[in-house]
């Protein structure tokens, strides 16, 4: 028996964005029998995840830690794979160092003993609200994480069921909120509600079941890449090619085609038009509603509510490299975090007064103690990042004209509390701003992790994996439940895969030409 000349072929899935959303969802659709092709704007894949080098520095421009690697591990494994025969990820230990003006310094670590005897150094009397405390973040990671951050939630019926839970767990409440509620320091509420500003949201209104971030790193741990994030990228790509994919970068989106209330592929910005069965949008859900689909009546994501929506915070980030500096500022390690002289008040004016204020945070990245290949021997790179406003507004920032002003005030602040004399060692210098984010990642407004996590912002709230807007059309990515970081990122993926029927295999067509060559 043989396959007739006009038996059906494989199923088409095109993925616009070679992201971690993106790069993963073509991973488990080829995994599912797809014929994927995987289309990225950028000269590399990785999204925001993706570098760029200068002067033999490579910058890695995103995300810089992996906290719950068993996600890769599990996409990997659906391939049919080994991810640690395919990336080396590197524990690191500290984690973090989190430091404040008046010369205290909290060291973050995986053992629960020595993080007890860093809050008893800061703050004796907050020893037994923290031990609550962390139990409240692993009761909020299975619920959260484990629990409805890897199902659907594009049905109210879904979220329905889930309010019991919400209401125990004080989904109301904020980190902040949460964090002052079991510690009296003030120290240690900035050092347990700071991490959704890692995904883009003010830890002041962002809902308090994020502080399960604190048991994912408790668990899990926090990694690095060698080779940074875009290693790991450039392995899920070879994933995506060998399975058959197809990767094409400097390949621009500019609609997706629909008939029938369906999406049928898609149309580049050089005017090519491709088919499809299915097809992922790993691009922001605000462009992919108001850009990609802009031709088309949508129902819940309009234009107008799309413009009311709470956006994450932008980025300032300012890549650079110094000459002849490795083994000096020894106290200086992997990760460090610089608080500036106020907390809660410059939050306000980031993500409410939309201010850009003249004090600053800055979370300061020094891979080369780990990985030698981010810069030429004897050498450092480093990446410094500010939280500012978006660019949502008529009086947002124009950062045409402050951005070399916000630079030298960044470097005042790191030459005179973390590296000092670091300005007489430079050799490479790149900067990326809002404006940056919206013209390289088509990010709206420039937000640096697309809609702000908060609580009517999350979940069936969210965009949904699976359009409700048109038929074969799904997403992933930070703007998609369950939302932003790595993990989250790649779990908007495997979300996919239980709405996303597996391909149907290549229709047989028996003939009485195909009988007799068989007999």
């Amino acid at each position: 028996m043989t396959i007739g000349p006009d038996a059906a072929g494989p199923s088409r899935a095109i993925v616009i964005g070679a992201g971690l959303g993106g790069l993963s969802a073509a991973m488990r659709l080829g995994a599912k029998g797809y014929r994927v092709t995987l289309l990225d704007r950028l000269d590399r894949v990785g999204g925001r995840g993706s570098s760029v080098t200068q002067n033999g520095h490579r910058f890695d421009l995103g995300p810089t830690i992996v906290t719950v690697p068993q996600v890769f591990r599990q996409l990997w494994a659906e391939c049919g794979r080994d991810f640690d025969a395919e990336v080396d990820l590197r524990p690191v230990d500290p984690y973090y160092e989190i430091r404040w003006r008046d010369g205290s310094v909290f060291t973050v670590r995986q053992d629960e003993a020595a993080m007890i005897e860093e809050v008893r150094r800061l703050s004796p009397r907050d020893v037994p609200g923290y031990r609550r405390f962390l139990k409240d973040s692993e009761a909020r990671y299975q619920f959260g994480f484990e629990g409805l951050g890897r199902r659907p939630m594009n049905r109210l019926m879904d979220l329905i069921r889930e309010l019991p839970g919400f209401v125990k767990l004080r989904a109301d409440r904020s980190v902040y909120g949460h964090a002052a509620a079991r510690v009296r320091d003030p120290r240690l509420r900035m050092a347990l509600s700071f991490h959704p500003l890692f995904i883009g949201g003010d830890p002041t209104h962002v809902t308090s079941m994020y502080i399960l971030v604190s048991h994912l790193e408790k668990e899990f741990g926090v990694h690095y890449a060698m080779g940074g994030v875009q290693a790991m990228a450039d392995a899920m790509a070879r994933v995506v090619t060998e399975q058959g994919g197809t990767v094409r970068r400097g390949v621009e989106v500019d609609e997706i085609t629909v008939e029938g209330g369906k999406a049928t592929g898609v149309v580049t910005t050089g005017g090519e038009r491709i088919a499809a069965d299915i097809v992922v949008s790993n691009a922001d859900p605000g462009h992919t509603y108001d850009r990609l689909l802009r031709k088309q009546v949508k129902r819940r994501w309009t234009p107008a509510r799309l413009n009311r929506s709470r956006w994450s915070m932008g980025l300032f980030v300012w890549y650079f490299g110094t000459k002849g500096t490795a083994g000096k500022w020894a106290d200086v390690g992997h990760h460090t975090i610089l608080n500036g002289p106020r907390y809660r008040g410059l939050l306000n004016d980031i993500f409410m007064k939309r201010h850009l204020a003249n004090d600053m945070s800055i979370y300061l990245h020094r891979p080369s103690v780990t990985d030698p290949s981010v810069a030429p021997r004897g050498d450092d790179t480093f990446y410094a990042l500010s939280p500012v406003p978006n660019l949502h507004g008529k009086d947002s920032v124009d950062w045409a004209e402050m951005q070399e002003t916000y630079r030298q005030r960044l470097a005042q602040v790191l030459n005179e509390q973390l590296i000092p004399g670091f300005e007489d060692h430079l050799s490479a210098s790149h900067i990326l701003t809002p404006a940056s984010f919206e013209s390289r990642y088509l990010s709206p407004h420039g937000a640096g992790f697309s809609l702000e996590p908060r609580i009517f912002q999350s979940a069936w709230f969210r965009p949904h994996n699976i359009s409700e807007e048109f038929g074969n059309l799904f997403l992933v990515g930070a703007g998609t439940h369950p939302g932003a970081g790595i993990p989250s990122v790649v779990t908007s993926s495997e979300v996919l895969t239980q709405l996303v029927p597996d391909a149907p295999r290549p229709v047989v067509r028996v003939t009485t030409e195909t009988k007799v060559a068989a007999e």
